[in-house]
């Protein structure tokens, strides 16, 4: 007696009873979010290189920190890609929970995850790729595997950790779904 005149349709991304979802939504549908979340890497990457020192160096500008050979370059360098991760990490993570983390199942979780490792190694390879490329060479040879690279490889794993953490806080900090055929319509 309480349902409504009209039918109210329901989006198909919403999970809930209604309309499927649009045609030709089979096993590739479960497949965009990790691949954007791995394809974020390369503008990552980029970003690393324009941002850090020994790279295009656009935070600081300090001509001091263009040499790849100055160990005072190295920490920061590796930061600027830990706060560029984290902050992919935290979006990715946000949107792969969406509106509903609890309907979440184990494997979009390990995919997600597993998308942003690759997406780490993608960045870390790109901006390796934009240092070779665009940095200038180093005065002596001993200096060139030193000129832009990463030197504390944990920073890898701050991307997929930053996804898995977003997951878990947004479904422990979601409002829980009523259950089905619950409520006040009998």
């Amino acid at each position: 007696m309480t349902q409504p005149a009209v039918p109210v349709s329901v989006d198909h991304h919403d999970g809930g009873p209604g309309r499927a979802g649009p045609a030709g939504s089979g096993r590739t549908a479960g497949w965009k979010g990790p691949v954007a979340i791995a394809a974020a890497g390369l503008p990552v990457g980029l970003l690393w290189w324009l941002l850090a020192p020994t790279g295009l160096n656009l935070i600081t500008r300090d001509p001091a920190l263009a040499a790849g050979t100055n160990p005072g370059t190295w920490l920061p360098r590796d930061l600027v890609l830990a706060g560029l991760f984290l902050l992919a990490g935290c979006l990715s993570g946000v949107f792969t929970a969406g509106n509903r983390p609890a309907r979440l199942t184990t494997a979009a979780v390990v995919l997600a995850v597993a998308a942003g490792a690759a997406g780490a190694l993608l960045a870390w390879g790109t901006g390796m790729l934009a240092g070779s490329w665009w940095s200038p060479a180093p005065a002596t040879q001993v200096s060139a595997g030193v000129a832009f690279s990463l030197r504390a490889y944990a920073m890898l794993l701050i991307w997929p950790a930053a996804i898995a953490l977003a997951i878990f806080l947004a479904t422990v900090f979601s409002r829980p779904e009523p259950e089905e055929g619950s409520g006040a319509d009998a």
